[in-house]
């Protein structure tokens, strides 16, 4: 079953803050693992 436009739009919302975390952060080695793991999420929700 599809998702509706608001468990779409709450979806890229949350991509959007963790995305917005990781250009914040200081920390090279942090903002890499940061990165990492949305794009595993993304991954992940595309496999299911």
């Amino acid at each position: 079953m599809g998702q509706t436009d608001k468990q779409f739009n709450g979806f890229l919302r949350v991509i959007i803050r963790d995305l917005k975390d990781s250009i914040a952060e200081p920390d090279p080695d942090k903002k890499q693992k940061m990165l990492e793991a949305l794009l595993s999420d993304l991954q992940t929700t595309l496999e299911d």
